[in-house]
């Protein structure tokens, strides 16, 4: 194809005396390319947005939480309650070796957690040092409960980022400062800024985390333990470790191993499949319906492009006559094709990434956001876009430009 400029200049003639149409079918192609990157990048911010409710937590976590049992067992009837021991947490290292983590969790909520003046009710959790690798903290100051302090049974804790701000309203960091939380009093040692909205026995926000065996005899658990949270090694699917998990406690706690609401188990591995699984076909309703939009805008370019062809039969017909080639008008209805949806497309792209500049700032500028959230289309992106507009354009004006080019000088005069 020759573009020179004279073909450029009978382009932009063309495009100006069929502005109306030209405007119309445009507007087709922009609102296509709008609506997919405007839906790519809504859909990587909403994205960001959800998995952050999850950050910190392990991926591959199973919680066991004992329950009431539903079906008789070995003569005794269903609707028996049963507690887990700390035996249990031996019991699981030893018979389930593919399990990285295994730890306790023991609580006491509506506690008043008290500084100076300041006061606020506060869910006190007593853990294990290896907890850290259930739900991974977010520290702005100090440090997380170590070996160290379960060992010597320290008073120490590590307080959420809402106890923080009730406690300490001037700021600053706190490690070394005393707390009263219900009967005793702790040092604090760390402040943990978790954004994950997902926590265990209570909001990581609300939580004062002490050593397990503090909290164990203040507030007299005994050998009990609330939850049992586990991990599995590198890949061990949970989902495959919960029957036997259940064969182990109802094994020892003389429940049937199928009796499922007899023991429940949180397996996370289930939940960051569904999220997947949901963005999979998020991502897939996103490009079909982008894709379906700007293929009916492509259409529309076709169609008013004959129109255009036919209207101009005349025209091209005399410059046949004086010596242009098909491949001159071939060049030039192509050429017009892709001008239009090209420059169409680039309104759209350009709107899209403005709209969602905007709505970027609109969601980060919330008195709870945490982390950023990115909804823009990366720099790729958008040359595939511009890529594909070129293609579509190049589509859309072979239909016209092959009948533009099997018009012949005698037929066009005519028709005059």
């Amino acid at each position: 194809m020759r573009f020179d400029v004279d073909t450029y200049r009978e382009i932009a003639d063309s495009l100006v005396r069929n502005k109306s149409r030209s405007l119309l079918t445009g507007f087709g192609v922009f609102w296509g390319i709008f609506m997919l990157l405007f839906l790519i990048g809504g859909g990587k911010g909403l994205k960001q947005l959800i998995t952050a409710n999850f950050e910190g937590f392990a991926t591959n976590t199973a919680i066991v939480v004992p329950l009431n049992t539903s079906k008789p067992w070995k003569g005794m009837k269903e609707g028996r309650s049963w507690q887990m021991t700390y035996t249990d947490i031996d019991r699981f290292r030893i018979m389930i070796p593919e399990l990285e983590t295994v730890t306790p969790v023991i609580s006491k909520w509506g506690q008043e957690a008290v500084n100076g003046t300041n006061t606020i009710d506060a869910n006190v959790k007593g853990v294990y040092a290896d907890y850290c690798k259930i739900e991974e903290p977010s520290l702005k100051y100090g440090r997380y409960i170590n070996e160290a302090d379960v060992a010597q049974e320290r008073k120490v804790c590590v307080i959420g980022k809402r106890i923080y701000t009730s406690l300490f309203p001037a700021g600053g960091d706190p490690c070394g400062t005393m707390i009263k939380v219900g009967p005793v009093y702790y040092q604090v040692i760390g402040v943990d800024y978790s954004a994950g909205n997902i926590s265990i026995n209570g909001s990581a926000d609300e939580a004062v985390v002490v050593p397990l065996p503090v909290m164990q005899k203040i507030y007299h658990f005994g050998n009990n333990i609330g939850l049992l949270c586990t991990t599995g090694r590198s890949g061990v699917k949970m989902s495959q470790m919960e029957d036997r998990m259940r064969q182990v406690m109802a094994r020892e706690h003389n429940f049937d191993p199928t009796d499922k609401n007899a023991m429940l188990v949180i397996n996370t591995e289930q939940l960051f499949s569904i999220m997947d699984n949901l963005f999979t076909g998020l991502n897939f309703l996103i490009w079909l319906v982008g894709l379906g939009t700007i293929l009916a805008g492509v259409i529309g370019v076709s169609n008013i492009m004959m129109v255009t062809v036919k209207e101009r039969t005349t025209e091209i017909g005399i410059r046949r006559a004086i010596g242009a080639t098909p491949r001159d008008i071939l060049s030039q209805i192509i050429m017009e094709s892709i001008s239009l949806t090209i420059v169409a497309g680039s309104f759209g792209i350009v709107f899209a990434v403005q709209l969602l500049r905007l709505l970027e700032k609109i969601v980060n500028s919330r008195p709870d956001a945490t982390a950023p959230v990115d909804f823009q289309i990366a720099f790729w992106t958008a040359i595939a876009a511009v890529a594909l507009l070129t293609v579509l354009g190049v589509v859309a004006g072979l239909a016209p430009a092959s009948r533009a080019m099997a018009i012949k000088p005698v037929d066009a005069m005519r028709d005059e």
